[in-house]
């Protein structure tokens, strides 16, 4: 199973605001740390807001902030309001077309594994995922690494 960048980005952004709760936090912010486009986090954070996810403020000085504490937010709920599906395969819309629906067992082995990934998630809280305080966040550092020696011919 794949979520979608948007909720991908979406439980980033919220990781960035709960780290802030001291402060407003703008979509410039978030998409430089990131490394995320302020369009796509525009649409996110008005559907978050929507949401009662976040709160959003207006004007010079706005940005954002939590709608709730960090252990109010429950990571499956949110996945699944912003996921627009959980449809794993296409014998699982309600509409499908499959030859195989009603013949085949691969729908409640689906089932079962998208309700185990919902479980899990709905076991945890935004408080669970934030970094500890003092944890490197933001886009990856790319490591340096020396090219791969090749193995030495032996002269005969």
């Amino acid at each position: 199973m794949r979520l979608t960048i948007m909720t991908d980005y979406a439980l980033r952004l919220l990781m960035h605001v709960g780290q802030h709760r001291d402060r407003l936090c703008t979509i410039a912010e978030v998409a430089q740390v990131y490394g995320i486009s302020e369009a796509h986090l525009m649409k996110i954070t008005h559907q978050l807001g929507l949401g009662g996810w976040i709160e959003t403020v207006r004007g010079r000085g706005g940005g954002m902030r939590l709608a709730r504490s960090p252990e109010q937010i429950n990571l499956g709920e949110l996945v699944r309001s912003v996921e627009p599906d959980f449809e794993l395969v296409e014998c699982m819309a309600r509409a499908s077309a499959c030859t195989l629906t009603g013949k085949c067992g691969l729908t409640s082995v689906f089932s079962g594994a998208r309700d185990a990934f919902m479980k899990q998630l709905d076991g945890h809280t935004l408080a669970d995922v934030l970094p500890k305080p003092g944890a490197a966040v933001g886009r990856r550092q790319t490591v340096a690494r020396p090219a791969p020696s090749r193995p030495r011919r032996s002269a005969s």
